[in-house]
């Protein structure tokens, strides 16, 4: 959690908050990071995610609430692998979506079983979900509690600023990018549809209200929409409307009780400070590939890497001279260490390697990471993106040169820094729900 964020409770009111959320670790992290701020308010969470997940919830001090493995091992299986080199474009995203649909339905009807037990069991006041998993909305409305949808990047809400991600900026017009984000929604739904009639059919719940929806509630009020990054690299929209808020991000702080090993420390003091390369559990089918290519541009640059390879992104083979491999590492403990940062893209990467002030290069794949790829160049705290389907050793050895040496985005990474250490991004969404809720319930009864 930030620093100076305190225990408190909002006028005696204890609440019961469920967060359900699915994905990578970057889409379970956030929310363990908010669950921590909300049990340090003095409210009680369960955090219901995937199985493979269960001990770091656990780790962190939360309750877990069980959901079954089925989706991350689909994601990680060679067909799914195989779906996430294709996502990098629309066309590509299209034809995954087409091809895991079958797969994807009846994985999402045993998610919603398994989060439908937790509520159930647990019986939250307020529910808090990734836009993922569209029919938890739908638990919440059974249990007559209010539900937010947390997004950790502009997913869902419309804007002219720019289109929904995956989508180009054809320089349109405000129409041509509203459209972008209700098609986004309508395909959400389109393809959750089967999976949701199907589990509110199994617990007798009856046909969906027609208004009921990620956006907006059973009577076709606006939903309250928590977004969980930072207004610095990203500011909050003009046109979006006062439901949809931008708290800053969620960062877990992790590297405290952590022991960092002798190796590393021994390498880190041995040199110049390194460059940090690593891509999560971003690879497609072949990891050993783009590993080739990583090394091959730091010895184009004669610059000294540390290579994360515990997600699955990079190859975990013994790395040449002036080269660590690490399975895993706090980003807030090595990122201020390093000369610069290489990675996917991912929202909390691509925070932590801004809130370390250190000019960042991203290679993303899909989804989101494009949008932060080109946020940070914006910014000034780093080169163009480079896609991973473009990715070779020369443009990626000249986006390392530049990152290393440009004082201008050097300063800018620091000037972002700054911005980012100022956010108390989980304090607020803790007062945010905590509102919510408040709303909900109407005023006190008078004595």
């Amino acid at each position: 959690m930030p620093a100076g964020y305190h225990c408190r409770q909002i006028g005696g009111v204890v609440l019961k908050v469920l967060l359900v959320t699915i994905g990578s670790r970057g889409d379970i992290q956030p929310y363990v990071a908010l669950g921590k701020g909300l049990v340090a308010a003095g409210h009680e969470v369960t955090l219901c995610t995937s199985a493979a997940f269960a001990d770091f919830v656990r780790a962190h001090g939360l309750s877990y609430g069980h959901m079954g493995n089925g989706f991350v091992e689909l994601m990680t299986s060679l067909e799914g692998r195989a779906g996430l080199e294709r996502m990098g474009s629309l066309v590509g995203a299209l034809r995954t979506v087409v091809r895991l649909a079958r797969r994807v339905g009846p994985l999402q009807q045993e998610m919603l079983e398994d989060a439908w037990r937790v509520a159930t069991g647990f019986r939250p006041d307020l529910v808090i979900v990734h836009p993922k998993l569209p029919g938890v909305v739908d638990m919440a409305d059974a249990l007559d509690v209010p539900a937010v949808v947390a997004p950790l990047f502009p997913q869902l809400v419309p804007t002219s600023a720019f289109p929904a991600l995956g989508f180009p900026d054809l320089r349109l017009g405000a129409g041509y990018g509203r459209q972008t984000y209700r098609l986004v929604e309508a395909v959400t739904q389109r393809v959750a549809g089967g999976a949701i009639r199907a589990w509110r059919s199994s617990n007798g719940l009856g046909p969906r209200p027609p208004q009921l929806g990620l956006s907006t509630d059973r009577h076709g009020a606006p939903r309250p929409m928590l977004h969980g990054f930072s207004a610095v690299l990203c500011p909050r929209p003009d046109d979006w409307p006062a439901c949809a808020t931008v708290t800053g991000a969620w960062g877990l702080e992790t590297a405290r009780a952590w022991q960092p090993p002798a190796a590393l420390l021994q390498f880190l003091d041995a040199g110049a400070p390194p460059v940090y390369i690593g891509f999560g559990s971003m690879a497609g089918r072949r990891p050993e590939r783009l590993t080739s290519i990583v090394l091959e541009a730091l010895a184009r640059t004669g610059q000294r890497g540390i290579l994360a390879t515990g997600w699955g992104g990079l190859a975990g083979h013994a790395p040449p001279e002036g080269v660590f491999a690490v399975a895993e590492v706090p980003h807030e403990w090595l990122f201020p260490r390093v000369a610069a940062v290489v990675h996917h893209g991912g929202a909390g990467t691509t925070t932590a390697g801004l809130l370390a002030g250190r000019p960042t290069v991203v290679c993303p794949f899909f989804g989101d990471q494009p949008f932060w790829g080109r946020r940070v160049h914006a910014l000034g705290a780093g080169p163009a993106p480079i896609p991973q389907r473009r990715l070779s050793a020369p443009r990626l050895a000249e986006a390392i040169a530049v990152a290393v040496s440009d004082p201008d985005m050097r300063h800018a990474a620091g000037k972002i820094q700054a911005r980012l250490q100022a956010e108390r991004g989980i304090e607020t969404a803790v007062a945010q729900i905590e509102a919510i809720h408040a709303r909900h319930a109407g005023p006190p009864p008078r004595n």
